[in-house]
């Protein structure tokens, strides 16, 4: 296979999974094996440049023909130096992801957060492809977002920029602590971890609903009781989605997005979620600024993190 293609790292606690992308963003060929986290960074390290080498000796693609390597990383980062300064779930610190990388494979690395680079990959070659500027969010065990301007991700002045979950907009007498330390972040409402906290407090407050015959509530649960017009589920499914949509308008009178993505787990709700989202993201923004804007669901699912990495040194 001639041209250039560029690989993507997306390393999660439990697993590493490696994807070969073309220069149009193109999902190739993929490669997942256990983090081993247990081990330390140099054991991972180790892992990766493995899986890498891996990937591509499995494909049609020769050595030569990867131009550069990305990685999409949790935890608080030096992106320019390339350095995972701190991250809880790894238990890694001040760890040189880059010049390690770059020193076991001889191909230039670049790193970013995970949500970056998962914004990055829908902004490429999924529901944000041929968009300029869009925000994308990811609901699931808690709430991520990546900018992307001009085609590129936005960062910000310390790389903290697009931590859209951690926006306060849930007002102070309703407001909880979320686990950032604040105080009524989007987060505690419109993540599967705040649902479910809402399902249980109705649970536990006698609301009439059929979330109180089931033991382990999930989001999914919470979801589909709504669907089957349970009020108790409905009132947190659309309390998730007023915040949502709030915060939503509240970024496009700075931003001007023409499009926000919503991926992760609970977003597969469908319309129950969406259609409240768009109703309230219109009743709070100005008809000038919501002209030409849509919502719309991600639609590169868990590929998102490997292709949006790949890309990394190509965008």
């Amino acid at each position: 296979m001639s041209g250039k293609v560029y690989v993507g790292v997306d390393l999660g606690g439990t697993s590493i999974k490696v994807g070969l992308c073309d220069e149009n963003g193109k999902l190739l060929q993929t490669y997942e094996g256990p983090t081993g986290a247990e081990f330390g960074p140099d054991e991972v390290l180790d892992r990766i440049a493995n899986y890498v080498r891996l990937l591509v000796d499995q494909s049609e693609s020769g050595w030569d023909d990867v131009a550069g390597i990305g990685a999409g990383l949790a935890g608080f980062l030096d992106i320019p130096e390339g350095i995972v300064r701190f991250s809880p779930n790894l238990k890694w610190h001040d760890v040189p992801v880059k010049a390690t990388l770059e020193k076991k494979l001889g191909k230039p690395v670049a790193i970013d957060n995970d949500a970056n680079v998962a914004a990055l990959g829908e902004a490429w070659s999924g529901a944000g492809a041929g968009i300029a500027n869009c925000v994308c969010y990811t609901l699931g065990t808690g709430v991520g977002g990546g900018i992307i301007i001009g085609g590129k991700i936005y960062q910000g002045s310390a790389g903290m920029a697009g931590e859209l979950g951690h926006m306060a907009v849930v007002p102070d007498l309703e407001a909880i602590q979320c686990g950032c330390g604040q105080m009524g972040c989007l987060e505690t409402v419109s993540s599967a971890t705040g649902i479910i906290r809402m399902a249980k407090d109705a649970v536990q407050r006698g609301d009439k609903t059929s979330l109180a015959m089931i033991q382990n509530i999930t989001a999914k649960d919470v979801f589909d009781a709504a669907k089957a017009g349970d009020e108790a589920a409905l009132r947190i499914v659309n309390r998730a989605a007023f915040y949502l949509g709030k915060s939503m308008a509240a970024l496009a009178v700075v931003l001007n997005p023409q499009r926000f993505i919503i991926g992760g787990g609970v977003s597969k709700a469908g319309e129950i979620l969406f259609q409240p989202i768009r109703e309230i993201f219109k009743k709070y923004t100005p008809a000038q600024v919501q002209e030409n804007v849509d919502i719309v669901p991600a639609t590169l699912g868990n590929d998102a993190g490997v292709v949006g990495a790949a890309g990394l040194n190509l965008r």
